[in-house]
């Protein structure tokens, strides 16, 4: 449960701003709108806090609608949310939606490429997309994309069709996604679905290695996910001969370690392993040279010299044949 400390001036009446109203509600969802207005109405009425609890119940929403709602209106820049500790507690600042404050060069462009169809037509496929309306900022982000990125509109849709599927519309993550594109040099439809299919391609080869060592794919962690990727990519080792690093891990210290199966799969890697067979063969190789150095401790038993022994002249000595030469 989180609260949500308002700081305003104490007024009799609740004022709405025109710019919120015709900019800013129409793209909203209802309920967004909702926790706007009942947010402006505490702040102005001297309230110094509610907690999500109290909000929700009022207007029979979930708590999560509730914080989803002020992160939208964050984004959207409508307001300040600050945390003020690590409890999930914020500051909300409702901020002046005056014309001067709006009419900054990026909205003016914003506004002016919306009169684009196609632009137009890209941001509303997104939001069906996403399942939800986008921010201000969001919008601003997508159309940057085009003019930075020389991202084609069906390159973004694309790009947001993926992250949508792997259950990712984290704005956030979204952006990181873009620019590992744009580093990948992404410019048409066949070479991002070849990069999907090559990053797919290895990550469907970690959730195997993962599940072989017992590790739920939502567990890793990135430093795992490095090794992983350098095992595949870097030593591009096939999964068996990682399997078979497991194993030795597994026999040795009896528990899945990344950094002991990392140190096996770079001592293979530096001694030019290729295949299962170049496993075995070293393995071997090795046992052979432990039992060829093999010496015997010298003790009371061996320490003396070795004598060599004529035993066919010994047997005529025992049978009395040596006698009759």
């Amino acid at each position: 449960m989180s609260t949500f400390i308002f700081k305003d001036k104490n007024y009799v009446y609740t004022p709405v701003s025109n710019v919120f109203i015709d900019k800013h509600m129409p793209r909203a969802r209802g309920e967004f709108v909702k926790v706007y207005l009942l947010g402006l109405k505490y702040c102005v009425s001297g309230e110094l806090g509610v907690n999500s609890s109290i909000m929700a119940s009022t207007l029979h929403l979930l708590e999560t609608d509730v914080l989803n709602a002020w992160s939208y209106w964050n984004d959207e820049g409508v307001i300040k949310m600050t945390p003020v500790d690590n409890m999930g507690n914020f500051s909300i600042e409702f901020i002046d939606l005056s014309e001067s404050n709006i009419n900054s060069t990026e909205d003016i462009n914003l506004l002016e490429e919306l009169n684009n169809n196609s632009t137009k037509d890209m941001l509303q496929d997104i939001e069906k997309l996403l399942g939800r309306p986008l921010s201000s900022k969001e919008m601003t982000m997508y159309i940057g994309w085009i003019k930075d990125y020389n991202f084609l509109p069906e390159i973004i849709l694309l790009l947001i069709q993926y992250c949508a599927s792997k259950g990712k519309t984290d704005s956030r993550y979204i952006e990181m996604v873009a620019i590992a594109w744009h580093n990948a040099k992404i410019k048409t439809i066949e070479d991002a679905q070849t990069f999907i299919k090559k990053h797919e391609d290895k990550w469907i080869n970690i959730r195997k290695i993962l599940n072989y060592v017992g590790i739920k794919d939502g567990e890793v962690m990135k430093p795992q996910e490095e090794l992983l990727t350098k095992w595949l990519s870097s030593y591009n080792f096939s999964l068996e001969i990682i399997y078979k690093a497991c194993d030795i891990c597994f026999h040795r210290i009896n528990k899945a370690d990344f950094k002991y199966i990392d140190g096996i799969l770079t001592s293979w890697f530096k001694d030019g392993i290729k295949s299962i067979e170049d496993v075995d063969k070293k393995d071997n190789k090795k046992a052979y040279k432990k039992t060829s150095n093999f010496k015997p401790k010298l003790d009371s038993f061996n320490n003396y010299d070795q004598r060599n022994y004529d035993f066919d002249e010994l047997e005529k000595k025992l049978l009395g044949w040596d006698n009759n030469a």
